[in-house]
């Protein structure tokens, strides 16, 4: 599906950004560039190792790493760069991969929200050295309990994830590496086998409700700015609003759903306290998750459903 050399199925989207960070052998004491707005997954596995998250704010449009910030944060221990494909759409892949060639790093892509987006024609998942997705049930392609995967074109990567997620297991009982068990359960596997058959017109119904949204939303909400050499998994749909609480305590008058990705930007976590961030460090990440708030998303939204949200916003 994401034309990918090798796809390595594991427990979950945690589990998959652990595994690649171990493939490329992460140490303590390695700094990991990624994003502060974004689910605690992607750096939490980051200190979980030893390692070193550091923060680079985000682009005011599409919510991603801003890839022009990037090259100022680059240490001479930064090992790898974690952008996240937010929301589903992709990140700036050249640019990023263009600054990982120059300063030798890897780039490991937190696509738990974009399986199936495309940058440039190509999937999520093989646009950078390992793409990881999650197969968690609010994800575009959920199983019925958790999941993950991983992507890569390079065959030594791929062996040695295939090792890491069963114990660093090279035969039975024979261990190469320090590994930990991460393997796909089945049942879950045979979900996700019947349900990827019908998930390119899941996609394709995605974004519809979206396009649906963008015209009734888009002279009163700042709606989701989609790059022009961009598709989007939309897992989710947000829009920004000032008076964001305000507004999910009138939607739920309605019995209408809402929810905050993200509230409070990863820099200011009480876990994150000993990296020594404070308030207005990132600043449009903070701006961001003051204003941000999810609508209802799914492929099977009805015309009459979406009408009826609008009509409440």
């Amino acid at each position: 599906f994401t034309c990918a050399n090798h796809a390595i199925t594991c427990g979950s989207g945690t589990d998959a950004l652990l595994l690649a960070m171990m493939a490329l052998d992460i140490q303590p004491g390695d700094e990991i560039i990624t994003t502060p707005f974004t689910f605690i997954a992607t750096a939490e596995t980051i200190a979980l190792l030893g390692a070193t998250p550091v923060f680079v704010d985000i682009d005011a449009r599409t919510y991603n790493i801003d890839a022009t910030k990037i090259e100022t944060a680059i240490t001479p221990r930064t090992k790898a760069m974690m952008p996240v494909s937010l929301y589903g759409q992709p990140c700036d892949m050249d640019a990023i991969n263009s600054i990982a060639t120059k300063h030798n790093l890897h780039v490991i892509e937190d696509g738990a929200q974009s399986f199936g987006a495309t940058y440039k024609g190509k999937r999520s998942g093989n646009l950078s050295t390992i793409g990881c997705t999650s197969f968690f049930p609010a994800k575009p392609l959920g199983c019925f309990g958790d999941g993950g995967a991983l992507f890569t074109n390079d065959d030594a990567l791929a062996q040695k994830l295939k090792m890491l997620r069963v114990h660093g297991q090279d035969k039975r009982y024979h261990h190469k590496y320090i590994g930990m068990g991460a393997r796909l359960d089945t049942l879950q596997a045979a979900v996700l086998h019947v349900k990827l058959k019908h998930y390119e017109s899941d996609l394709k119904l995605r974004q519809e409700v979206a396009a649906k949204y963008n015209l009734a939303l888009k002279d009163k909400f700042v709606t989701p700015f989609i790059q022009a050499e961009c598709t989007s998994a939309y897992a989710q749909y947000s829009i920004r609003v000032t008076k964001r609480d305000n507004l999910q305590t009138h939607l739920k008058a309605q019995s209408i759903p809402t929810a905050v990705h993200y509230p409070i930007p990863l820099h200011l976590q009480a876990c994150f306290s000993y990296l020594n961030y404070k308030e207005g460090d990132f600043p449009v990440s903070e701006l961001i998750a003051n204003e941000i708030i999810s609508l209802p998303m799914n492929p099977y939204l009805r015309d009459d459903e979406i009408a009826y949200i609008t009509k409440n916003l």
